[in-house]
């Protein structure tokens, strides 16, 4: 839940051992250090890690190097994120917290080889969001950085806590709605694919509680209150069982997101900027809970219940005990209140090469995020475009495209006559990247490449920049840098920074 500055939390530091700082122990195996720096709506929190990556392509194949282990070694206490005023972070406080982080856990910026700075939820729409992300990003190495908008922070929370690896296992459809102390974040996985997202305005410190009073109420849940006859604004006494009302509506509209209630006339007002409603296919079957709230949802908390100078101890017992919500199976999350990030990013140098397309003036490119399509969306042309366009709002946080690189494996589509068919799909589901200014990246498992990149370039007439690479494997939520070409023009470095997740 939501904790004071000096609130401990876990035991800080859970290695055994000294800390290996970047040790190569081998030509194919090195242990090195990752750092996580999340900065919340609510929180902010740290997390170093100890990766071990090893190359696992023979001698006569290109690298292939792997992450084959990664621990936890230190996790940071969690703090209030500090702000300067509702619309900007105090970005010094951050920093301070983030310094004194690396004291407690024994580390320097030198030690660090990699890492992940994430700027979500509310925070992520402060004025001088990434003018911090830019000033934490120079603590460390060559860090993937990047502001996530509602979408994107509900795919990086649910493999968090570990939905989409338990929708696979399980073989069903997994919800993880990571409430927060602004908002709910919400994706749907069906056996191991995303399948949907969306975000409420409901959370844990959109009231907050000071000396037995309310000392601030967000606008939507004070008129989703009145809309049931319960008056409430900032100074009255904070009541317990009047607040407890609320909570019951707000749990209460979760359990419509989830098309697990009918749709009020309140509902499609608490949507985050305005979005959308999960689609109400693939019917839900368990849950999971992260963020903040999600800690007071899977434990009984008694007595203070305003501890945390909020109602987020009443909201997760209103969701626990909500009805609707109850209709479905419970799993236990792989984390809860440290989902969004549980570690940071490695870099895993690859090179392609041979078959590649490639637009020489566009490169280097860093941090580019990926748009996997799964192999089972890839079964038709169909399914293959409706993936790229129903993932494309992720990427687009102040509401229009950001650049990104559209993956899949194009094994199954070879032939030249498939290829054709592939790149006039792709150029269907991307026209907003294509409309862009930005080059249309895609990276391929198969070796088709630079025939993929020809055929798309063909049918969009030369008019717009293509960058095809192939013989790269990725996962949704990767990110990805693309070097400049070496060896006369023939290959290029690839480097995929993947986060790393309990899942």
């Amino acid at each position: 839940m939501h904790r004071g500055e000096n609130a401990p939390v876990d035991s800080g530091c859970l290695f055994s051992g000294p800390i290996t700082k970047g040790k190569r122990v081998n030509a194919l195996h090195e242990v090195i250090l990752s750092v996580g720096i999340d900065i919340g709506t609510s929180t902010t929190q740290l997390i170093f890690s100890r990766l071990t990556i090893e190359n696992r392509a023979s001698s006569y194949t290109v690298p292939r190097i792997q992450i084959v282990d990664k621990e936890v070694i230190y996790r940071s206490l969690i703090y209030f994120t500090p702000l300067k005023s509702n619309t900007e972070i105090d970005a010094e406080a951050v920093k301070k917290i983030v310094r004194d982080e690396y004291q407690a856990a024994g580390m320097t910026p030198e030690d660090v080889r990699t890492g992940a700075v994430i700027i979500t939820g509310e925070t992520a729409r402060k004025e001088n969001a990434n003018e911090v992300l830019e000033a934490l990003s120079d603590l460390a190495g060559d860090f993937v950085v990047a502001t996530a908008g509602p979408d994107l922070e509900s795919v990086l929370s649910a493999r968090g806590a570990g939905a989409d690896k338990l929708s696979h296992d399980h073989r069903t459809t997994v919800a993880n709605l990571d409430v927060g102390g602004g908002t709910t974040n919400i994706a749907v996985y069906e056996k191991g694919t995303l399948r949907g997202v969306c975000c409420l305005d409901i959370g844990g410190r959109l009231i907050k509680v000071d000396k037995g009073r309310v000392t601030y109420l967000f606008p939507k849940i004070q008129a989703l209150a009145k809309s049931h006859g319960i008056d409430l604004k900032v100074g009255d006494p904070a009541e317990e069982q009047k607040l407890r009302q609320i909570c019951a509506l707000m749990a209460d509209q979760l359990a419509q997101s989830l098309h697990l209630k009918k749709m009020d006339g309140d509902h499609m007002g608490l949507y985050t900027n305005d979005g959308k409603p999960l689609p109400s296919e693939p019917e839900i079957r368990a849950i999971t809970f992260s963020g903040g709230v999600a800690d007071c949802v899977y434990q009984q908390m008694e007595d203070d219940y305003f501890r945390y100078g909020d109602i987020g101890v009443l909201l997760g017992q209103a969701i626990r005990s909500n009805p609707d919500l109850q209709t479905v199976q419970l799993f236990q999350a792989a984390e809860t209140i440290r989902a969004t990030v549980v570690g940071a990013g490695t870099h895993t140098t690859e090179v392609s090469g041979s078959t590649i397309h490639i637009t020489e003036d566009r490169l280097p490119i860093k941090n580019i995020p990926i748009l996997k399509v799964s192999e089972e969306d890839e079964a038709s042309l169909e399914t293959f475009r409706t993936s790229i366009t129903s993932q494309m709002p992720l990427y687009k946080p102040e509401g229009k495209v950001e650049q990104i690189a559209i993956a899949f494996n194009g094994g199954t589509r070879t032939s030249f006559a498939e290829v054709q068919d592939l790149a006039a799909a792709i150029i269907d589901g991307a026209k907003e990247v294509i409309e862009s200014s930005y080059p249309l990246i895609l990276v391929v498992e198969a070796d088709i490449g630079k025939v993929l990149g020809n055929a798309v370039n063909v049918l969009l007439d030369y008019k717009k920049d293509v960058i095809c690479i192939d013989g790269i494997k990725t996962l949704s939520g990767d990110y990805v840098d693309i070097g400049e070409p070496v060896a006369e023009g023939h290959v290029v470095p690839v480097v995929i920074k993947t986060l790393i997740f309990n899942s």
